[in-house]
């Protein structure tokens, strides 16, 4: 059996949406690209945003051409392979590789540390992929020139190294090819966050050495099932489950068993976050570790989505795919299936969802405001920061940068009080972190989500900025005025240079997170933001203080 969604009984009031659904003929319309199904407004935008669903088509001419590009940098040498990706051009190749068990390094942020270590590695038997579906975004331009750089000063010919991933006639393409780089050209016709059976999700994730024929085959083996007018659709079902519980319980607490530890979730957070965050609502997965405390008290804000994949019967084929027999627990939705088949599912169902909650999926209207701001921020004088910012005793030298209006925070021990007192009534936390994630505050960071997740009884996101800005930034700023926002920057970093540019990667990384809570605090979001000179100590003050709070 190709896929299997099993519903709670709680959520059983999604069987009416089913059947509108198939009434509707919205299945079959997704796959013959009709563009009313989202309404007038958004018919301009779908008209260009639908192509996810060849999944064939889009991997026939591919294929050979990664297997080809893959035994040429083999025979070169070459067996590490780096991804420069945001948002839907990084996480659908982190996923492939992890559930093929291949090497990716993936570099997703602006931390100079971060950078760093990738440049630091053999440049000898490194190949990079760059991929940028609009060409000009400005993180995998700064790491495209990074290693345009580092590789000449290896002596070694950056157009034989760096294969670039982008849309046809994007400013990278034409650069790239009077390079002499390795263009692969994707699909217009697809949105990042829908890319990845495409060519973002598989260049990297192939020359990389991951099975793309399984994968494909996977996917192609629910394409009749996810397509079909029929109440067994699994799409169907998990759209219109996902829908049940909103608008109150908008947040999907994710996990995945051992069957399916692929880091699936985090794609779909991205996935789901930015096609339905918009317009004041939006749905809000969050990835967690199987115990982590939200699925010990859920909240009212929550639904769990279990993620597994059950072996396979040998005779299985599409027409096997059901809804499920059995329910699960607690509210809960769970999708069990191979990685293909998630994937493919996961996109059709959110397109579904769109329809479900009227509004666009395929656009993110929010997004560039952070982008816009950053841009400011960057360009301005480090003098012109928000307030002079004071140090906040207890917090190892972290100083305050921002806390909501009519707030005042003078110790660690005030801010988590005011932080707890703005997170009641609250649907959930997002944690911002434009920190290193391999950095020792990693292990802290995690133990400070769970303990906030335990003290506030909110599900608490964590985000690493700058990549949560290509996922779940969307929804932040046009979903639910429903969270509280805790950002965490560093100061006193190294500084790494971009070169050809006059700011480095420290500047950079710093203005994206100005420009995002500067916009979140214009849309009346409660932001509390330190700058951590210790990011590690400061941390752990601030779990040591939650702790205090709880007794």
């Amino acid at each position: 059996m190709a896929l299997q969604v099993a519903v709670d009984g709680g959520l059983r009031d999604a069987e009416a949406s089913v059947a509108g659904l198939v009434e509707d003929r919205v299945a079959s319309r997704i796959f013959a690209h009709d563009a009313s199904l989202w309404g007038a407004d958004a018919a301009e935008e779908a008209a260009v945003r639908l192509g996810w669903t060849d999944v064939a088509a889009n991997a026939e001419r591919l294929i050979p051409e990664i297997e080809t590009l893959r035994a040429e940098f083999r025979e070169a040498g070459v067996d590490r392979i780096v991804l420069c990706g945001m948002g839907g051009s990084s996480l659908a190749p982190a996923v492939i590789t992890r559930w093929s068990g291949v090497e990716l390094t993936m570099i997703d942020s602006t931390h100079p540390d971060v950078v760093r270590r990738a440049l630091s590695g053999d440049l000898s038997r490194t190949g990079v992929v760059v991929s940028s579906k609009s060409g000009g975004t400005i993180e995998t331009r700064s790491h495209l020139a990074a290693f345009s750089d580092a590789f000449r000063v290896a002596g070694i010919e950056p157009s034989q190294r760096i294969v670039i991933v982008t849309d046809p006639g994007s400013p990278l393409e034409e650069e790239s090819r009077t390079a002499g780089r390795r263009v692969f050209t994707a699909d217009p016709n697809v949105g990042g966050r829908f890319s990845a059976l495409t060519a973002f999700g598989l260049v990297p994730a192939g020359l990389a050495g991951a099975d793309l024929r399984r994968l494909l085959a996977d996917a192609e083996s629910v394409r009749l099932a996810v397509a079909a007018d029929e109440a067994a659709n699994p799409a169907l079902r998990l759209a219109s489950a996902i829908h049940a519980g909103l608008p109150r319980r908008f947040v999907l607490a994710v996990r995945e068993d051992p069957s399916a530890s692929w880091g699936l979730g985090r794609w779909i957070e991205q996935l789901v976050a930015e096609s339905t965050g918009k317009d004041g609502r939006g749905v809000l997965p969050i990835a967690l570790d199987a115990d982590a405390p939200e699925f010990d008290r859920v909240s009212e804000s929550a639904v769990t989505v279990e993620l597994s994949n059950a072996p396979q019967a040998a005779d299985s084929d599409a027409s096997a795919t059901t809804s499920g027999a059995s329910e699960v627990a607690g509210g809960a939705i769970a999708v069990t299936g191979s990685l293909g088949a998630q994937l493919l599912t996961w996109e059709v169902a959110t397109a579904v969802l769109g329809r479900l909650m009227e509004i666009d999926p395929f656009n993110q209207p929010d997004v560039e405001s952070a982008k816009v701001a950053a841009r400011t921020a960057l360009d301005a004088d480090a003098s012109s920061e928000e307030a002079a910012p004071v140090e906040l005793r207890g917090a190892a030298g972290a100083r305050l940068l921002a806390v909501p209006a009519d707030v005042e925070v003078e110790d660690v021990a005030a801010l988590v009080t005011r932080l707890r007192d703005a997170a009641a009534g609250a649907g959930y936390l997002s944690l911002q972190a434009y920190l290193d994630p391999q950095g020792e505050e990693a292990e802290p960071l995690d133990r400070l989500r769970d303990r906030l997740a335990e003290v506030l009884g909110l599900p608490v996101a964590l985000g690493w900025g700058p990549s949560y800005l290509h996922s779940t930034g969307q929804l932040h700023k046009g979903g639910p005025p429903a969270a509280v926002f805790l950002q965490l920057t560093a100061t006193g970093t190294e500084s790494l240079p971009i070169p050809g540019a006059d700011r480095g990667f420290d500047a950079l990384v710093a203005a994206q997170a100005r420009g995002d809570r500067s916009v979140l605090a214009e849309r009346g979001r409660p932001v509390f933001a330190l700058a951590c000179a210790d990011p590690a100590a400061t941390v752990r003050a601030l779990d040591a203080a939650l702790s205090s709070l709880e007794s």
